[in-house]
This record gives structure tokens, sequence and C-alpha cells, in this order.
């Protein structure tokens, strides 16, 4: 049972940190400059995408799974040594 708890609270904190990246991790500002909006659409039209959304949202959602992962580990590696300590 203690397992089980164990990794329902591992998802539960990963899918967390993952809503926060999500919402938290930005690689543009609000709204995006004129700028990156043309970068998006050349790297789009380099790539052969029709619509430079379905390269940058894909991106970003890779991104924020990096991010998410990172978080996770840390905070992992961090609970053992304490818990060692």
């Amino acid at each position: 049972m203690a397992t089980l708890v164990r990794r329902i609270f591992k998802v539960a904190l990963f899918i967390g940190l993952f809503l926060l990246s999500v919402r938290y991790v930005h690689t543009y500002p609000l709204p995006m400059p004129e700028g990156q909006i043309m970068f998006w659409i050349d790297a789009s039209d380099r790539l052969g995408i029709s619509d430079s959304d379905n390269l940058y949202i894909p991106t970003m959602v890779i991104i924020d799974l990096i991010v998410a992962i990172l978080a996770y580990v840390a905070i992992l590696k961090l609970w053992r040594r304490y818990r060692s300590g």
C-alpha cells in the first residue's frame, strides 16, 4: 500500500511540476515581438511546416517537459539526501 501511495505521489508531483512549467516557463514576452514572430515563420518555412504554430506549440511543450523533468529529478535527489542525512 505504501508503494502505491509513493507512486501516486510521484506522478502527482511530476504533473504538478509540468503544469507549473507550462504556466511560468516562457521563452517569449507577451505579446510576442515582430522579430520573434518572423523567426518562427522563417523556421517553419525552412522545415516545410505550413503553419508556424505547428512548430511553436510542440517546441514549447518539449521545453516545458524538459524543465519539469529536471525539477523532478532535483527534488527527488534532494529528498533522498535529506532522508539519508
